[in-house]
């Protein structure tokens, strides 16, 4: 038996330096390749900020584009139709999406194949490429049954089809983190099913939502090939009034001047991703914000 079991650790203890090299050489090539994107991401932010930050001010933010002097083009109907499509987006998401992760978190039966059918689906739609949903905006919101035309609604609601299985899943966590002593409380003492989710389970789980839906609209707002399929308009000259409403967006105005030739017009570019990772910098700053002010120690 001392034999038998002697065995084992020796082939272990002639292994284990092998396996020591082995680790040490996987760790040191994991450590290279983020310095890599350190160095690469690094690089980027140095090249946009010497090149954007002197075209940034008042005017810059305060005026329209313009295709011929670059002095004077600015990009506040982009920033606007930005901010148009995101309210509609939030407006969309924030209903559906906590109603969808409260209904299969406290109500869908896992054992009937419909509510197992919902959540496959909802998993799968998370990682399907934001192409195909402007392919899905193109055909039904803005030619198909829907017909609105390339106005802010159909943005909107495109873009919160992209998202809206992330806010899904980010509620159904922040739902299933409320301790199951809570619901047993709130029930023991007379109340409903309805009132518990209502009065204790969403409240409660209010930080982990609002952090999924900011997270959520920082993708969307990032966003350009369904904008782009849906056919967007790239220069407009003049902001949103309504939904029914021509827009563009900020990584649209972004685009047409870095496809432009004059250097001018490509450090308006960079001008314009500045402002647009300032605003996604605020939004995660918010979400991170939230989370610290709300979030409850069970």
């Amino acid at each position: 038996m001392a034999a038998a079991g002697h065995s084992p650790a020796g082939a272990l203890g002639s292994a284990s330096p092998r396996a020591r090299i082995r680790e040490a050489a996987f760790r040191l090539m994991l450590q290279l390749s983020l310095l890599v994107s350190l160095v690469l991401l690094a690089t980027l932010i140095v090249d946009v900020v010497r090149d954007g930050l002197p075209v940034i001010s008042f005017g810059f933010l305060s005026s329209p584009p313009s295709q011929i002097t670059p002095e004077s083009a600015g990009l506040y109907p982009a920033l606007t139709g930005t901010l148009w499509i995101i309210g509609v987006c939030a407006l969309f998401i924030v209903p559906v999406g906590v109603a969808t992760a409260v209904y299969l978190e406290e109500y869908a039966d896992s054992d009937k194949w419909w509510n197992r059918l919902i959540e496959v689906n909802i998993q799968n739609l998370a990682a399907v490429p934001s192409v195909v949903y402007g392919i899905l905006g193109l055909a039904f919101l803005v030619r198909g049954p829907v017909g609105v035309g390339r106005v802010v609604l159909a943005g909107g609601l495109t873009l919160a089809l992209l998202v809206l299985p992330v806010v899904i899943i980010a509620g159904r966590e922040a739902i299933r983190a409320v301790p199951a002593g809570i619901r047993e409380g709130s029930l023991a003492l007379g109340a409903t099913q309805w009132q518990t989710i209502w009065r204790q389970v969403l409240p409660a789980a209010v930080p982990g939502v609002a952090t999924g839906v900011i997270l959520a609209l920082s993708r969307a707002i990032g966003e350009t090939a369904p904008l782009l399929i849906l056919g967007t308009a790239a220069y407009i000259a003049f902001s949103p009034t309504g939904l029914g409403s021509l827009f563009t967006a900020l990584p649209l105005q972004i685009l047409v001047w870095i496809r432009s030739a004059q250097p001018e017009f490509q450090a308006l570019a960079a001008g314009g991703i500045l402002v647009l990772m300032a605003v996604l910098l605020a939004m995660n700053a918010v979400a991170i914000a939230l989370r610290n002010r709300y979030e409850q120690k069970w």
